[in-house]
């Protein structure tokens, strides 16, 4: 891994990630749990990045070390230029959707910018693109489920980050709402080229959306398993290329998706 990580380091803001472990307290339990273990990957600047595990085993965990909100890890999160990715504009995107109650779709957007004539111009344009420029002056409150999640979808582009983290962003969306909030991230990534790390259970939402798949173990977690997506964009969920992917995949691997690696080599 680490020569891979040598031979292609070619932008900034490649990023390169190497845990040695993490280990996280449990107040309740009175024991140390580890996390993750003897973990490295590395994502060029502007991938497309799935990771797929099963429950529990760090992929939220992960995103917050990423994203900075976790700094108690050994090891280094860095990219290629020597800084750290919490210095730079950092989008991330939850399960739900997080909007402020009290302020309108437009003020939630803005609330994570400096409100300069750029930001509340960029503000406007996302939420055109979002298809929510009727209800800029909405409150959460008027908002369906989906809309509320392409309010957080505009949040997460606002501030042009160079690395955006999403959570299994469309869990639990009705399957016409989740298709277009996709089509719409694919949209917002591809005017960007930001760097998107994606956390999902959903194989087939991986490889639609995916350069590249990284599946990980149960915890303590590792990368077990990798896998790049050589099909052309656009791409369709229900395309017959990427159901093969998934079915060729799990024969292949059939206890992959419980975070273990077995089959053919």
């Amino acid at each position: 891994m680490e020569k891979l990580i040598k031979e292609t380091i070619k932008k900034p803001h490649d990023l390169n990630i190497n845990i040695i472990n993490k280990i996280y307290y449990d107040k309740n339990q009175q024991t140390e749990n580890l996390a993750i273990e003897d973990m490295s990957f590395f994502v060029p600047e502007g991938e497309f990045c799935c990771l797929v595990g099963p429950s529990g085993c760090g992929k939220t965990t992960l995103l917050n070390m990423l994203s900075g909100l976790d700094n108690q890890i050994n090891g280094t999160i860095k990219y290629s230029d020597g800084t750290e990715p919490k210095n730079w504009p950092i989008g991330y995107m939850f399960q739900e959707a997080r909007l402020i109650p009290w302020l309108t779709v437009k003020e939630n957007v803005e609330i994570v910018t400096t409100h300069s004539k750029e930001d509340i111009k960029l503000t406007e344009e996302l939420i055109s693109e979002m298809e929510l420029e009727k209800n800029m002056n909405s409150y959460p409150s008027q908002l369906s489920g989906g809309m509320q999640r392409r309010v957080a979808i505009a949040r997460a582009f606002v501030n042009k980050p160079k690395i955006l983290l999403l959570d299994e962003p469309f869990i639990s969306l009705d399957l016409n709402v989740a298709n277009l909030l996709r089509k719409i991230l694919l949209r917002s990534w591809q005017n960007q080229k930001t760097t998107i790390i994606f956390v999902t259970h959903d194989i087939r939402e991986a490889i639609y959306l995916s350069d590249r798949i990284l599946f990980l173990s149960k915890g303590p977690s590792k990368i077990i398993h990798e896998l790049k997506v050589n099909l052309k964009r656009p791409r369709e969920l229900e395309d017959y290329e990427i159901e093969n992917i998934r079915k060729n995949l799990l024969k292949q691997y059939p206890a992959i998706l419980s975070g273990n690696l077995k089959g053919k080599e």
